[in-house]
């Protein structure tokens, strides 16, 4: 007899898909037996990993492109996946970049795009789902944020501005789906090997000496067995989940010190 996968019936949504921890976490619903709906902008790397995880876990994976960073890109994500006569019920908010540096040196559009791409978007592809989610008593929502979301971060203050939102919403959402059969979780990653490093930056700041950055894969199975289990938030790594948590007792003046010298270029 064969045994139903967890995921069997349900297609999980998951965006940035092209490359690092969205492809891993896209892996790990695939594994077990979830549909995918894969969105990012790169078309040929999109279908490259649809391909590769439904001949592998036997799923369906849809590869749409879609850029999400521009106003209303979840809206138009959204319409195109009911237009293809798909469904939703596990949204995997991935997307988002950073970009490293003094806000005074950066490009206004640049700064706006973090928070069009990393917060808005995000709570838009949330806010279309949620109700289809609460309705059926299943699926949810996994957000990618950073420990990035703990403190202020000078140097690179929209990003971890961007990241503290993800993280707020997403605790608030975990409290309002109790009960329901909902999960939400947020995963806050610390360095990981991707191609995050190379957009943002933050291989060339003293950041990237405190340690070595983790695999993504690793990364990406804490985050959805967090989900899977409903835990609110998962930190990853030992001396992140430290760190994290010892940022309360830091006063916020030796807190912004602290992380404007880790945030300084070599």
């Amino acid at each position: 007899m064969t045994e139903t996968r967890k995921g069997s019936g349900q297609t999980a949504l998951v965006t940035g898909a092209s490359a690092g921890i969205g492809v891993d976490l896209a892996e790990c619903f695939a594994s077990d037996g979830y549909d995918l709906v894969l969105a990012a902008r790169t078309e040929s790397a999109l279908r490259h990993v649809a391909d590769r995880l439904a001949a592998a876990y036997h799923v369906t994976a849809t590869p749409i492109v879609a850029d999400l960073q521009s106003v209303g890109g979840g809206t138009r994500l959204a319409e195109e996946i009911a237009r293809r006569g798909l469904s939703v019920d596990v949204v995997v908010n991935n997307a988002g970049y950073g970009v490293a540096g003094a806000f005074d040196q950066s490009e206004a559009a640049a700064q706006l795009g973090m928070i069009d791409l990393n917060d808005r978007t995000l709570v838009e592809l949330t806010h279309i789902y949620w109700p289809r989610m609460l309705k059926n008593g299943r699926g949810g929502v996994l957000n990618v944020a950073s420990t990035a979301a703990f403190q202020p971060g000078p140097l690179m203050a929209v990003y971890y501005a961007s990241k503290a939102f993800v993280l707020s919403f997403s605790e608030a959402l975990w409290e309002e789906a109790r009960g329901t059969g909902v999960h939400v979780s947020c995963l806050c990653p610390g360095p990981t090997v991707s191609k995050f490093r190379e957009r943002a930056g933050t291989g060339k700041v003293r950041l990237s000496k405190a340690g070595t950055p983790m695999p993504s894969m690793p990364v990406a199975r804490m985050g959805y067995d967090a989900w899977q289990e409903n835990r609110r938030v998962i930190v990853t790594g030992t001396r992140n989940r430290v760190m994290a948590s010892l940022v309360k007792f830091i006063p916020k003046a030796t807190a912004l010190r602290l992380v404007r010298n880790l945030q300084t270029p070599l």
